[in-house]
């Protein structure tokens, strides 16, 4: 009977690992294979089911999450998406009258996105069948089992966020040390 860590696959990002390879190396490949098969199947349900995409439905949630509007600025943020792709979406998911813009008294220049009545319709019905498939995406892991990998996540997290941080400052610093005009290839 195969191992867990050999039972036949699609290729996907683990198969170019090798056996000597460090178990740390092999847990993000993991981590990223799980990921994207995850989000392989949302995307593919999201068109089936409803015609509809990820970002679109992303785009969505952040209006429902945020009832008196967000600014298309703001939402740029939250999905870290350029201005230009917030405006293709918000154009199709207007016409389709899902959602409207309203100016900002405060600023002429910005615009406040809000889910229209049928958005909000369309978005808990899509809500609804996101929750289905992810839950039965995890139906392989026990109650237990969700709950334990849970945790060793929410433990490993803090740590890969400090390490970011740390990489970030050293970036910067290194990008400070450098004289102006300097290169990065010396030859």
């Amino acid at each position: 009977m195969p191992s867990p860590d050999t039972s036949p696959s699609p290729p996907d990002h683990e198969t170019r690992l090798q056996a000597h390879d460090h178990t740390a190396l092999r847990l993000w490949l993991r981590l990223l294979t799980c990921t994207s098969l995850i989000e392989g199947s949302v995307r593919q349900t999201l068109r089936t089911d409803f015609d509809s995409t990820l970002p679109r439905f992303d785009l969505l949630a952040q209006l429902d999450r945020h009832p008196q509007g967000l600014r298309m600025s703001e939402l740029s943020q939250r999905l870290m998406v350029t201005g230009g792709n917030i405006t293709a979406l918000a154009d199709q998911l207007e016409a389709e009258g899902l959602l409207h813009r309203e100016p900002v008294s405060n600023d002429r220049r910005s615009i406040r996105l809000k889910l229209s009545a049928a958005g909000r319709k369309r978005f808990a019905e899509m809500a609804a069948g996101h929750e289905r498939w992810v839950v039965s995406l995890f139906e392989g892991l026990s109650q237990d089992e969700q709950r334990q990998l849970l945790s060793l996540l929410a433990k490993l997290k803090p740590g890969l966020v400090e390490g970011k941080r740390r990489a970030d400052e050293q970036r910067a610093t290194r990008g400070r040390a450098r004289p102006a005009g300097a290169s990065r290839n010396v030859a």
